[in-house]
């Protein structure tokens, strides 16, 4: 059981990548809330490397194809993300921007390295950032105002690739930690789901390009 819950887990959130990708090509946008993707790439960069240097293991290697995946979603938002901030917002400003956002990913992800064990830091950071990345799907949903990269796929995906770790290190193995933020998941994870469902039936919320506000015009004043 542990087993194939594992490569449900992988095969799910490989899904989820794919998708994102395709979506967020097709639509023009990135598919994945900025921060999580940046912790997310942080977390399998460090571990796939770690993995392979380590000795080669099948983990390893999922870790860095999924890393290679990550990376073609964090091209999406250089490529399309500057649309979805405000308009004064300059290039230089948003490469800089960017550039703090994706290292402080990989900061995070490495102090859970130093703070933890290798075996630790990996479950730990895992399930946290994915508590996160829950709640930002919501908050994506609400800022985009309708499902515009978004898809069902990625989120069912999304829920079940977690679904079943949680099973696994915090049914199986009795961690309380893990047990609960996997908890915490599925229900963000669900109500996502239903925003989705909800929202597929609703005219108008259909994945229109973000709009740019145009300013007032001045009024002169005597």
């Amino acid at each position: 059981m542990v087993t194939f819950l594992t490569a449900l887990s992988g095969l799910a959130w490989t899904i989820v990548y794919i998708d994102s990708i395709r979506i967020g090509f097709r639509q023009r946008t990135y598919a994945m809330p900025l921060v999580a993707l940046a912790l997310n790439i942080g977390w399998e960069w460090i571990y796939g490397v770690h993995g392979l240097l380590d000795g080669v293991s099948l983990q390893g290697v999922v870790n860095v194809v999924w890393a290679l995946a990550d990376a073609v979603i964090v091209y999406t938002f250089l490529r399309f993300g500057r649309r979805e901030l405000p308009d004064f917002l300059s290039g230089a400003m948003f490469a800089a921007f960017s550039v703090l956002v994706f290292a402080t990913g990989f900061v995070v992800q490495w102090l859970f390295v130093v703070e933890f064990d290798w075996h630790l830091a990996s479950r730990y950071s895992a399930f946290l950032q994915n508590l996160l990345m829950s709640g930002l799907f919501i908050a994506m949903f609400a800022a985009r105002r309708g499902v515009r990269g978004q898809t069902m796929l990625i989120a069912v995906a999304k829920w079940i690739g977690t679904l079943a770790p949680t099973i696994v290190f915090g049914a199986y193995e009795h961690s309380a930690f893990i047990l609960t933020l996997g908890i915490g998941c599925s229900v963000f994870d669900l109500t996502y789901i239903g925003l989705l469902w909800w929202a597929r039936r609703q005219p108008g919320m259909g994945a229109a390009a973000p709009t740019t506000v145009e300013p007032a015009p001045a009024v002169a004043v005597n």
